[in-house]
């Protein structure tokens, strides 16, 4: 995978992979995704998924309090042959102590086709190129296999859960 960074018109980070193109979302564009509309994006199902919308308000709510940083929060993973929006990927935030976490999901009709672990190895390696940040973790829910199996592809290895969630680390390279 040969990973493409740029920054479209409006600034907005864009990283590509050749199959898979995620776009930041700036403050603005998450505002309307937390209130499920599709933000100037073509869904593959129509509207942005539950994870998206919710991702959209952590990104808003930063944003609100000051603690927004370009880079760190919602992509839209699209689909780079025609740019639909399949899901998002992201940040829970600006990364803390080194480490920092990462959420996704995909819409309905795009799962199952290697999309939400083409997304996040592009993540990955763009995360792992940035200053401080030496480890990316993930949780899902302990029923959520497909969600698991991609983390494992992606490189992501188990660690000790964190409350009810799976937790899984990816270590960067080492100095």
């Amino acid at each position: 995978m040969t990973l493409r960074v740029s920054h479209d018109d409006d600034g907005r980070l864009v990283l590509d992979s050749g199959r898979v193109t995620l776009r930041e979302q700036l403050p603005a564009d998450c505002a309307l995704l937390a209130e499920g509309k599709p933000a100037e994006l073509v869904w593959i199902d129509g509207i942005p998924g539950e994870g998206t919308i919710g991702a959209a308000g952590m990104t808003v709510t930063a944003g609100v309090a000051g603690m927004y940083r370009p880079g760190w929060g919602v992509f839209a993973i699209q689909r780079s042959e025609d740019g639909v929006a399949l899901g998002g990927i992201g940040f829970h935030g600006p990364p803390s102590e080194g480490v920092a976490e990462i959420g996704y999901d995909l819409s309905v009709s795009a799962r199952g086709a290697g999309w939400a672990t083409d997304a996040l190895r592009v993540l990955v390696e763009w995360a792992l190129g940035r200053p401080g940040v030496r480890t990316l973790l993930a949780t899902t829910d302990p029923e959520n296999l497909p969600s698991q199996r991609v983390l494992e592809r992606a490189g992501f290895t188990r660690v000790a859960d964190r409350g009810e969630l799976r937790a899984f680390e990816l270590a960067g390279p080492t100095a």
